[in-house]
């Protein structure tokens, strides 16, 4: 609980924290420099779950009147008894949402990734045209990007969405092991093989492999993959028969291929055969908007997952997830929410949930500039938002960089849908 003797503090306790109730007498409410009705709406805005209570003088129930126009909110007269508070009180506390992590946006998702950013619509785009053929596809792309996402996204929009989808992560697979694990091998085919197992190539029949990590297949598993590209056929270790491989190819490489080709590691017919439609799948510090999406993503699965309602993350915590780099992107992201929703002892994300590593906060730079001719819409939503971020999403720091009320500040917001 929090005691506060000015409006004018108000608004900035509700930028660093959230209050189920908050009490306010009609003294205070017009004694400040700030607009008693637009903090109202200002709270009403940033924390829909807090119940206002307003506690009115007797002979000033005009105040509580037009407080009450402006925003849903319950009156007192007062005097009040401590009996009739602790009604009010409970009464208001039992009246808020049960669970109010429904505030969490539902995030725009393309099958199961998630994000708007310009890099992604082209990736999303890229991954239409790729699953309107049964060509092979390479996916590039940091450590983290969602690589398998993106590969059984372009099996589920392809023709072969009813087949299996199968995955192999050949980089934790024993070099021994390749063939046996992506052809089968017949019963006796060498020690251990006991009996008849098939491979992933006629376990993905009539679907999708993906071969994560490729860039990791020793010399001998080329020339065999390139084999079955070239052929469509393959053979069971141990077996005479060839079998048809009708299976759509997608690779996937968090590294250089072209220069492990330079290098001698990789072969340079492999990679051409297998790089026909390449789709490079962008770094989260490059996804610019994408991080509140994918937070509310991860805290509403992990609301479920620990039984927790977290409504949201402070707008401090936010800003210092914006200006990180994410080295280990989206996998990295997931990771600091889930724990940091294990640990969180209330409704909001705060700055000392996340690991050390995201202090102290980066500057952030201030220098903004623009082309001639860019609309004027765009030179708004680009100053409010870069404004937000010089104040760690301070609303009220915002406004007074933009030189506009803080009540201007929020339809702005609405306005050019910033969150």
């Amino acid at each position: 609980m929090d005691w506060v003797s000015n409006i004018d503090l108000v608004a900035d306790r509700f930028e660093e924290d959230s209050y189920d109730v908050l009490l306010i007498t009609s003294s205070a409410f017009k004694a400040g420099s700030t607009d008693g009705i637009e903090l109202l709406e200002v709270i009403n805005t940033r924390s829909p779950t807090t119940e206002v209570i307003f506690l009115a003088a007797s002979d000033d129930i005009r105040t509580a009147m037009t407080a009450l126009r402006a925003v849903s909110c319950q009156y007192v007269k007062q005097p009040a008894s401590d009996e009739e508070l602790r009604s009010v009180i409970q009464l208001a506390v039992e009246s808020r949402p049960s669970r109010p992590e429904t505030k969490l946006l539902k995030p725009p998702r393309f099958e199961k990734m998630v994000g708007q950013s310009r890099s992604m619509q082209v990736a999303y785009r890229q991954i239409r045209q790729a699953a309107a053929t049964d060509i092979p596809v390479l996916l590039l792309g940091e450590t983290g990007t969602g690589k398998d996402l993106a590969a059984q996204a372009v099996h589920n929009q392809s023709e072969r969405s009813t087949g299996p989808f199968v995955v192999v992560n050949l980089g934790a697979l024993p070099v021994e092991l390749v063939a046996s694990e992506l052809f089968g091998h017949e019963k006796g085919a060498f020690t251990g093989a006991r009996e008849m197992r098939q491979g992933k190539f006629e376990q993905g029949r009539g679907g999708t492999i993906l071969l994560d990590e490729i860039g990791t297949l020793d010399e001998k598993g080329q020339v065999a993959l390139l084999r079955l590209i070239e052929t469509k056929k393959f053979h069971r270790l141990g077996a005479r028969r060839e079998r048809k491989a009708d299976v759509r190819i997608v690779a996937a490489s968090n590294e250089d291929l072209q220069d492990a080709v330079r290098r001698g590691r990789f072969r340079e017919d492999l990679f051409y055969r297998l790089d026909v439609f390449r789709i490079d799948l962008p770094p989260l510090r490059e996804r610019q908007g994408d991080i509140p999406l994918l937070v509310d993503e991860f805290l509403r699965r992990y609301n479920n997952q620990f039984d927790k309602h977290v409504a949201g993350i402070a707008p401090d915590c936010l800003a210092l997830m914006e200006n990180y780099d994410w080295p280990g992107n989206v996998r990295e992201l997931k990771n600091v929410v889930q724990r940091a929703v294990l640990v969180c002892e209330g409704e909001v994300l705060h700055t000392r949930y996340l690991p050390p590593r995201f202090r102290p906060e980066r500057p952030v730079r201030g220098k903004v500039t623009f082309e001639v001719g860019t609309p004027l819409d765009e030179v708004e939503r680009e100053m409010i938002v870069r404004a937000l971020d010089e104040t760690g999403n301070n609303r009220k720091r915002a406004a007074q960089l933009l030189g506009i009320s803080r009540r201007a500040l929020y339809n702005k917001l609405h306005k050019h849908d910033i969150r």
